[in-house]
C-alpha cells in the first residue's frame, strides 16, 4: 500500500498523467491539487504542452532512423516528451537524475521491457541534447 501512495505522490507521475489527459482530451482541466512540488509539476506540464512541436522536432532530428515517435504507445510518447522537456529546459538538473526519475515514474505505467527501452532511448537522447546544447 505504501508503495502505491508513493507512486501517486511522485511529481513526474502526476505530470505524465496530466499531460496524457490534455493531449488526448483537449477539454481536460489542468488544475493541480495541493502538492509540495506543485510549481515543478505545473512547469513540466505547461512547458511540455506549450513546446510539444519543438520537443517532437528535437526528437525527430536526434533520433532519425532510430525511432518513429508516432509508432510508440501514446503513454510512452508522453513520458519521452516530459523527459525531453526537462533535458532541454532544466539545465541545472543532471541528465542522470532526469533519466532515473522518469524510469521510476514509468514503473507506474510500463512493463519492464518498455522501461529498459525507455532507459536506452533517454540515455541516447540526453547525450545528443546535452552535448549539442553545451
Amino acid at each position: 500500500m505504501k508503495v502505491q501512495s508513493k507512486v501517486k505522490d511522485n511529481p513526474r507521475v502526476i505530470a505524465i498523467q496530466k499531460i496524457y489527459s490534455k493531449f488526448y482530451n483537449k477539454d481536460e482541466d489542468l488544475t493541480i491539487g495541493k502538492h509540495r512540488f506543485k510549481k515543478f509539476i505545473k512547469d513540466v506540464v505547461n512547458g511540455t504542452i506549450e513546446r510539444d512541436d519543438l520537443i517532437t522536432e528535437e526528437l525527430e532530428i536526434h533520433l532519425k532512423g532510430d525511432l518513429v515517435l508516432s509508432h510508440l504507445d501514446k503513454l510512452f510518447q508522453v513520458i519521452v516528451k516530459c523527459a525531453v522537456f526537462e533535458l532541454l529546459y532544466k539545465p541545472k538538473t543532471s541528465s542522470k537524475i532526469i533519466i532515473k526519475e522518469y524510469l521510476t515514474a514509468s514503473n507506474a505505467f510500463l512493463e519492464d521491457s518498455q522501461t529498459r527501452y525507455l532507459n536506452a532511448l533517454l540515455d541516447k537522447i540526453s547525450k545528443k541534447l546535452r552535448n549539442h546544447n553545451e
